[in-house]
């Protein structure tokens, strides 16, 4: 009698929870193709976006932002997800000249030797051949990793979990995302063209619906023709310390499968410019 009283008691006090976790999917975004909200046993809003032959899924900010701190955790495709494209990024729009900032976890083979690979970019102008990619080191479908973007007036910064693995500096007379408004994204779509092998590797529809799940959003930014949220003074400055060059370092040593300012091949008249001042 007794546990099943304390069993009562948890799932009472579980949805109590759910009731009072803040659901900042339908107070902050609008939505695309098919997702689905619930709550895990924590409480917090736990948002589904699924992929199938019919359409991809995605939510997108209704505010505009310049500059800010932006972090989701995400918990990606299990088994063969190959051909898929799963991604949480800012953008200005879909321009010829947008400015953009991109994670992008581009699917693999199920099994040893194909790990997921996190795709960083940066556009400018419209020029987005800056990419930055991972293999990385766990397995994103097994549970849910923190994936950050710090976006200020000085670098552009990338971070996995609690270690961060690249730097964007600003340069004088280099072009750089300073002026343009973004929206905050996160979308689910088929790549097949380009995610899993350079191509070679489209996606399997015999193992849809795939599903992305993300939780625990947060943004500390500057909103487009408004004010900087409080406490942003914690970001707007942040630049990697020692410590924190390390293990951009230690990221590009071990896991860096490529690298933009390598890639001879794209670039026959010489590497852009920021390649030589890093």
């Amino acid at each position: 009698m007794a546990r099943r009283f304390l069993a009562v008691i948890a799932v009472v006090l579980a949805l109590s929870q759910a009731a009072s976790a803040k659901p900042w999917l339908d107070e902050k975004f609008n939505t695309d193709g098919t997702v689905r909200t619930g709550y895990d046993a924590s409480g917090q809003q736990v948002v589904t976006l699924s992929l199938d032959q019919r359409s991809g899924a995605g939510f997108n900010s209704d505010e505009q932002y310049l500059y800010g701190k932006f972090s989701i955790q995400m918990k990606l495709i299990p088994g063969n997800s190959a051909g898929t494209v799963s991604c949480f990024y800012l953008s200005s729009g879909d321009g010829d000249g947008h400015d953009e900032i991109d994670m992008e976890f581009m699917g693999n083979s199920s099994g040893p030797g194909h790990p997921v690979v996190l795709n960083t970019n940066v556009w400018v102008n419209g020029d987005g051949k800056k990419e930055h990619q991972f293999n990385l080191w766990f397995d994103p479908a097994a549970d849910f990793h923190t994936y950050t973007i710090i976006w200020n007036p000085e670098n552009i910064l990338f971070k996995v979990d609690d270690l961060f693995i690249r730097s964007f500096k600003r340069f004088d007379g280099i072009p750089y995302t300073s002026s343009k408004p973004m929206r905050l994204h996160a979308t689910l779509w088929d790549g097949s063209f380009w995610a899993t092998e350079k191509g070679k590797v489209p996606i399997d529809w015999s193992n849809a619906p795939f599903n992305v799940l993300y939780r625990n959003y947060y943004a500390n930014a500057c909103v487009s023709g408004g004010a900087c949220h409080s406490g942003s003074d914690g970001w707007m400055n942040r630049q990697l310390d020692g410590a924190e060059w390390g293990t951009v370092k230690w990221a590009e040593r071990n896991y860096m499968s490529y690298n933009y300012c390598e890639d001879g091949y794209r670039f026959p008249q010489g590497f852009p410019a920021e390649c030589s001042r890093y």
